[in-house]
């Protein structure tokens, strides 16, 4: 079962992510690394938020996102995530 994860940014994020990026992407890798984490961009023109696509389930993201240094920072206003049922692709 895979999951996305939507991230809403506050306005002026590309402005205030700078001491937080490296540790953001960081965290993101160590998922990726794990098998857990496939995909993490930003969205938008300009940048309004995040997606992340997870092979893993609801509490596992849930931890992730409370871990994640731009939640911590207060960047990340909301977060939602949703069951994606792939219907081609691996």
């Amino acid at each position: 079962m895979h999951h996305v994860l939507f991230y809403d940014y506050v306005d002026d994020i590309l402005e205030r992510r700078g001491p937080y990026r490296e540790a953001h992407l960081a965290h993101a890798e160590t998922a990726c690394e794990a098998g857990t984490l496939r995909f993490l961009g930003a969205l938008g023109d300009p940048v309004s938020g995040a997606l992340g696509v997870f092979r893993a389930g609801v509490e596992e993201i849930e931890g992730f996102v409370a871990d994640d240094p731009y939640v911590k920072a207060g960047l990340v206003t909301a977060h939602r995530i949703e069951p994606w049922t792939v219907a081609v692709g691996e």
